[in-house]
Order: C-alpha cells, then sequence, then structure tokens
C-alpha cells in the first residue's frame, strides 16, 4: 500500500475532510442568508449568486468521488445527445438503486457546468438537515411530504417558480419516490399486478404524480427529460463511505434524449408514457447485467480541476488556524481545554457519520413498504 493510499484509509483524514465540509457548509449558509436581501432587489442576481455558493459546497463532494477515489463515470448516449448537455433546461429522471447515485448525477452535471444550478425534488425532512436541506432552501429545491393530497400545491407552486431560472436548470426526478430494497420491490410489484402493469425487476413501480405535473409546470421552460440508468462495473454497490476511503468504481450511464413535445400533455397519457420508459429501463438494465455494457457510443467527459481547487480553496482557509488551535491546545497543558477540544472532535466526528447515513440505504425511510399499498 503506498502512503497516499494509506492516508486514504485514515480516520483522522476522513475527519479533517468533514471538518473542511461542514466548516465551510455553515460559511456558505451564512453568507446565502445574507443574500436574501438581493431577492427583492434583484431575483436573478440572488440567484446567480447561490448557484455559485452551492458549487463551491457541492463541488468537495464531487471532488471526493473524482479526484479522491478516482471513480470513473462513462457514458453511454450519441453525440446528438451528449453535445446538448449544459445547454438547455431539462428533467433527469434516474434509478434510485444505490447510495451514490446522486454523486454520479453531480459528477456529470459538474462536467458540464450545471452542478450549481442543478435541482431535485426533495422529500421535507431532508429541509432540516443542516448543510444540505439549508443550501438546497436557499436554490429553491422543492421539497414535498410524499403525501400527494397535501403536496399539489406546494409542488406546483415550485415548480412555476422556476419556470424563470436564468441558469441552465437540470431538474432530477426520483419517479420510484424510495431506493430500491427487495422488500420495496416485493411491494411495489403486488402493487403493479393489482392494477395490471407489467412487472419491473430492477425498479420501483414509478410513482407517476410527481412526474406528470414538473412536465405540465415546466413546459415551455424545459426543452427535454433525459432518461438516465446507472450501474457500477463488477457488480458493485459502492458507498459514500467507500469513496472516503478512496476505493475506485466504474460508474456507466447511459442516457437517453427525449424532446418534451414528443411525451403526452394529457395527464393519464405521460403517466403511461413514464410507465413504458420504466419497462425500457428495466430491459436496459437486464442487458448490461447479461453483457456488461449498454447500448450507445460511449463517452468519457474530462474532469475539471474546479473541484480540486475549490477544495484545495477552504482547506487552507480553515485548516491553518484549526491545526494552530489544537497546537496550543495541546501546548497549554490544561486537562480541561484537551478534554474540551477532545469532545468538540468527538462531536465533529459523530455529526460527519450522520450526515454519511443520510445516504445509507440499510438507514433509509421505511416510505415504499405501506406506501406503495396506498392509491397514488
Amino acid at each position: 500500500m503506498g502512503f497516499i493510499a494509506f492516508l486514504k484509509t485514515q480516520f483522522i483524514v476522513h475527519l479533517l475532510i468533514g471538518f473542511v465540509f461542514v466548516v465551510s457548509g455553515l460559511i456558505i449558509n451564512f453568507i446565502q442568508l445574507c443574500t436574501l436581501v438581493l431577492w427583492p432587489i434583484n431575483k436573478q442576481f440572488y440567484r446567480q449568486v447561490n448557484c455559485r455558493l452551492a458549487y463551491s459546497l457541492w463541488s468537495q463532494l464531487v471532488m471526493l468521488l473524482e479526484w479522491w477515489s478516482g471513480t470513473e463515470c462513462t457514458l453511454f448516449s450519441d453525440e446528438a445527445t451528449v453535445n446538448t448537455f449544459g445547454k438547455e433546461h431539462v428533467i433527469i429522471i434516474l434509478n434510485h438503486n444505490f447510495e451514490i447515485d446522486f454523486l454520479c448525477g453531480w459528477t456529470m452535471t459538474e462536467r458540464f457546468g450545471v452542478l450549481g444550478s442543478s435541482k431535485v425534488l426533495a422529500k421535507r425532512e431532508l429541509l432540516y438537515v443542516p448543510l444540505i436541506g439549508w443550501t438546497w432552501y436557499f436554490l429553491e429545491i422543492v421539497f414535498c411530504k410524499r403525501k400527494w393530497e397535501e403536496d399539489r400545491d406546494t409542488v406546483i407552486e415550485g415548480l412555476k417558480r422556476l419556470a424563470d431560472y436564468p441558469e441552465y436548470m437540470w431538474f432530477l426526478l426520483y419517479c420510484e419516490g424510495t431506493r430500491f430494497t427487495e422488500t420495496k420491490h416485493r411491494i411495489s410489484m403486488e402493487v403493479a399486478e393489482s392494477k395490471g402493469l407489467p412487472k419491473l425487476k430492477y425498479h420501483l413501480l414509478p410513482r407517476t404524480k410527481g412526474f406528470t405535473t414538473a412536465v405540465q409546470c415546466l413546459r415551455g421552460t424545459v426543452s427535454a427529460v433525459y432518461d438516465v440508468t446507472l450501474n457500477f462495473r463488477g457488480n458493485k454497490n459502492p458507498s459514500l463511505l467507500g469513496i472516503l476511503y478512496g476505493k475506485k468504481y466504474e460508474a456507466d450511464m447511459c442516457v437517453r434524449r427525449f424532446p418534451l413535445e414528443d411525451i403526452p400533455q394529457d395527464e393519464k397519457e405521460a403517466a403511461n408514457w413514464l410507465h413504458k420508459l420504466y419497462q425500457e429501463k428495466d430491459a436496459l438494465q437486464e442487458m448490461y447485467n447479461q453483457e456488461g455494457i449498454f447500448p450507445g457510443q460511449q463517452f468519457k467527459p474530462p474532469r475539471r480541476p474546479w473541484t480540486l481547487l475549490n477544495f484545495l480553496f477552504w482547506a487552507t482557509i480553515l485548516l491553518s488556524p484549526l491545526f494552530t488551535f489544537g497546537f496550543g491546545v495541546f501546548a497549554s497543558g490544561s486537562p480541561l481545554l484537551i478534554l474540551a477540544f477532545l469532545g468538540l472532535v468527538g462531536a465533529a466526528s459523530f455529526g460527519v457519520r450522520r450526515l454519511i447515513g443520510v445516504t445509507e440505504i440499510e438507514k433509509g425511510s421505511s416510505y415504499g413498504n405501506q406506501e406503495f399499498k396506498k392509491k397514488e
């Protein structure tokens, strides 16, 4: 094991990375709070500033994937589709099977210049998670309780606000509503059978309300829907902790572009279109499992240096005073100060671990275990 590989496995290094992310995130959140005064003066300028502030935070996670773990992301698509990336507003549909599927999506948004302006339809619980939810709030992310009767007006209002967004926007939808587990899949397929829908092998039954509403509200703003099917070579099941330990993965992403005018305007027909899309996604996963490859040309967009430079900037700003302070505490010889410092380190470690826990499948919500049995 080389020295760099050894460092990647050390807890203290992980703690320092977490410290930089958490403290820089809190600073960014405070700056975002201050930018609220810009909203009544110049809404579009407020949005542009917050896109760049969000980029400064999210790109640190992308840096871990691209530079720390060296994970490779390969696109399977066609040249015409790839040439549109970062040049139009789009809705992204991504399967929700892995702990780091969002991170693979983010690395693509970064390479095509839309990381800071990327959006998502997120569960409302995340609004109260420091850094993640707080940053999303200032980005006008649409939060929902995942109960359509309560969410309808909130979601429609939030989507319509994005109609004049000044930056090219990729709006991510996890149409399955929750991460894939065997229990949720079994219940979901029972629902599919009761509704007379074809069963899916690798996906949960898509929940159509969010998709049809997004298409209706963003029609005229969004140019297309990108369907993204993600898998990892070698049948790997990567995790954020694995990334933090420097494990390298190889992600393959099949991307298909559907012009928005090709999607029916009628809600029922649009829902049927989505069900058909997921049947096609299931067939793509079956092909990948059998052949180890998706159809289409292979593209490897080059990683950009900005994520690494951004992290090094924050690390320089934040770690220098931390080391000076820590040295001063231990040099003082005061047991009280040393214990207080170690307690602070322990609290930071706990906080970082809780943030990582948000991505873990086994600690995910029970949403879907019963919700799939309810009428959409």
